[in-house]
């Protein structure tokens, strides 16, 4: 039956489960397609591994691509990944209101490390401009009391 969802749900628990275990060339094999084929959870993990070199050598464009794309899906940790990107100019140009945009998305879902990097940036005033309070807010929000 080809409107069975099981195959691609096993390929990517598979895929995941490789990835997990540091078994990076088996989950590119696993990963690949379904990542071709517009799963976001591939697509996020396949990112990671041609970011880093992980059981392919390093494909920034790849990594880039398939990051952005899961971001746009709305995945939360791709919108954090994006973000990263765009703060450190990791396979992208380095962007930091492009960064502050993709860790408000992804704090907005509920993305504790991108309510403290947006925290940290609004401290710092990187990619905005320095406001203490907001820092604060974002702190506080993240579970982080003030001293």
């Amino acid at each position: 039956m080809t409107d069975d969802p099981t195959p691609i749900d096993m390929e990517l628990a598979s895929g995941i489960a490789a990835f997990e275990s540091k078994q990076f060339s088996r989950a590119v094999g696993l990963l690949s397609p379904l990542a071709e084929r517009g799963d976001i959870d591939a697509q996020y993990r396949m990112a990671i591994m041609a970011q880093n070199g992980l059981g392919m050598l390093p494909n920034p464009l790849m990594a880039f691509s398939y990051m952005k794309n899961a971001a746009k899906a709305g995945f939360n940790l791709a919108q954090h990944g994006l973000a990263f990107m765009y703060m450190q100019g990791e396979c992208t140009d380095k962007n930091p209101a492009k960064a502050i945009e993709w860790f408000k998305k992804a704090a907005d879902q509920g993305l504790v490390g991108s309510l403290t990097t947006l925290a940290m940036m609004y401290e710092e005033g990187q990619g905005v401009e320095k406001d203490l309070e907001e820092a604060k807010r974002l702190y506080r929000l993240a579970g982080f009391e003030e001293r």
